[in-house]
């Protein structure tokens, strides 16, 4: 039988090595492709990446129609502040590093997702959408993300957007947004979560718990025994003492403890 063999070039084995963009563009944006990067090594380190697959996004600041968001065919562990794409709600690619023979761009689904959030709602910062196995578990069940536990109790009234296939058509940004509504997260159904932050640190603070929440779910449910209610009222109290105004802002603490944590592990996302 004859073998199908794949003969790959030198430099597509090798790291990806590219110009820094630090110098062409504002101090502000840096610090943004910074974070944004970090933010997906973040992802990855927590187990929440599907290879290439899913993206993140952030605002540039003081450029009202543009943002950030990763290049379609790096893994996230590999995705470093030049890597990062400046695109605008319409999908024109603003400022892209030199990938060479990869030619590298923007995956369609991303963009239709992303810039439809941005667009519609100019408080967003941050935009993470993910693939992972609990997310992607509880999208598909009928009763969706159940308030099992403390953390889960945070997204008692979860936003929901039915299945219409592969988001490449613009006509989905419509229902897309309109089911988000106000919400910083949204289940969408039978296929996986989206969280939304005012800043960065927001974003993956609201992704971690609800990945969290969802991984809760599913191992109590695979334990084949009744599972515990709580009381509706309580259920209410505990979601409003999650909400904007009770505390701090979400991420405010922890986003420069993770900083450093990334600083530690691999301080190359910040080339």
């Amino acid at each position: 039988m004859q073998k199908n063999t794949v003969y790959l070039k030198e430099q597509e084995l090798s790291p990806i090595q590219l110009a820094s963009a630090k110098s062409t563009c504002s101090e502000a944006e840096w610090q943004a492709r910074i974070d944004l990067a970090a933010c997906y090594r973040l992802v990855a380190h927590y187990g929440m990446s599907d290879m290439i697959a899913n993206h993140i996004s952030l605002r540039v600041p003081d450029e009202e129609d543009a943002f950030l968001i990763n290049a379609y065919g790096l893994l996230y562990e590999e995705i470093t502040a030049s890597s990062l794409l400046k695109i605008d709600h319409k999908g024109n690619i603003l400022s892209s590093p030199d990938f060479g023979e990869l030619n590298y761009g923007v995956n369609k689904a991303g963009f239709v997702i992303h810039s439809a959030i941005h667009e519609a709602r100019p408080e967003v910062a941050c935009v993470i959408h993910t693939h992972t196995w609990a997310g992607m578990a509880v999208s598909s069940l009928k009763c969706g993300l159940l308030p099992l536990n403390q953390t889960a109790m945070r997204f008692l009234h979860i936003a929901y957007h039915d299945y219409q296939g592969v988001v490449l058509d613009l006509s989905e940004q419509a229902s897309l947004v309109k089911d988000l509504g106000r919400s910083e997260a949204m289940i969408l159904r039978n296929h996986g979560l989206i969280t939304v932050g005012n800043t960065i640190g927001e974003a993956f603070n609201w992704m971690h718990r609800l990945e969290l929440a969802c991984r809760a779910q599913i191992a109590a449910m695979s334990c084949n025994t009744p599972l515990n209610e709580v009381d509706a009222s309580v259920l209410e109290e505990t979601y409003k003492n999650y909400q904007p105004g009770t505390r701090r802002p979400y991420g405010l603490m922890e986003w420069p403890a993770l900083l450093r944590k990334m600083e530690r592990l691999d301080p190359g996302f910040m080339d």
